[in-house]
């Protein structure tokens, strides 16, 4: 009997702890909430210096007007929006624009994995090759990428800690479609990307945790 008690009680114990331990959250993160990429976030913000925060590009104020520091000032362009693509329950806007290209153009820099089986899907628009995460190659939003026309140019690239560094277009980050093969699942990209390599990164002496930073760019 005594035995028996034994496991019975120990059987409890086990039981109670499957039923307090934590559960995995799917959920996305809300303003303030830390994010990796610009998918972490929920409803129309985006992914900030680790933080989900207000759109300035799209004029969103979830999170009331109290970005802080960490959210960029608001672009003023006339790019709106050409639709909206829903992609596993979250509805992404589509862009056929991106803002005017001036001597220091706001962008976010995210990181793209340009090798063969990254994060790209195939290999990228302008040259049908793979990139090595070694090279300084970046992909332009839709509207900047400008139908090829920047295919193999140097853009300069400037983080807000002072460095700066000069990469080669290879790849379209497409704003107006995604979630399907062709884009290995990821959604459209913002109108304001400049998606870089891990060589980008380290050359910028960026925490590739972070996801995405805001920058600024010019051609080169």
């Amino acid at each position: 009997m005594a035995s028996t008690s034994v496991l019975l009680v120990s059987l409890s114990l086990i039981l109670i702890n499957i039923i307090t331990l934590p559960l995995l959250s799917t959920a996305i993160s809300s303003c303030n909430g830390a994010c990796k990429t610009l998918n972490d976030c929920a409803g129309q913000l985006i992914c900030i210096n680790g933080k989900c925060n207000d759109d300035p590009d799209i004029g969103s104020n979830e999170c009331g007007g109290g970005g802080g520091s960490s959210s960029p000032p608001p672009t003023t362009n006339n790019c709106q929006p050409s639709g909206t693509l829903v992609c596993q329950g979250k509805s992404y806007p589509k862009y056929t624009c991106s803002p005017p290209v001036t001597s220091s153009t706001k962008a976010s820099l995210t990181l793209n994995d340009f090798s063969e089986g990254g994060d790209g899907g195939g290999p990228s628009y302008c040259d049908e090759k793979y990139h090595a995460n070694s090279e300084r190659v970046v992909a332009l939003s839709t509207g900047w990428f400008d139908n090829k026309s920047r295919c193999g140019k140097m853009i300069r690239i400037r983080a807000s800690n002072g460095k700066s560094v000069t990469a080669k277009v290879v790849d379209e980050c497409d704003s107006r479609a995604g979630c399907d093969a062709e884009h290995a699942g990821q959604p459209p990209c913002r109108n304001n990307i400049v998606d870089g390599s891990a060589a980008v990164w380290d050359a910028l002496g960026l925490n590739q945790d972070l996801g995405v930073v805001p920058v600024t760019w010019s051609m080169a």
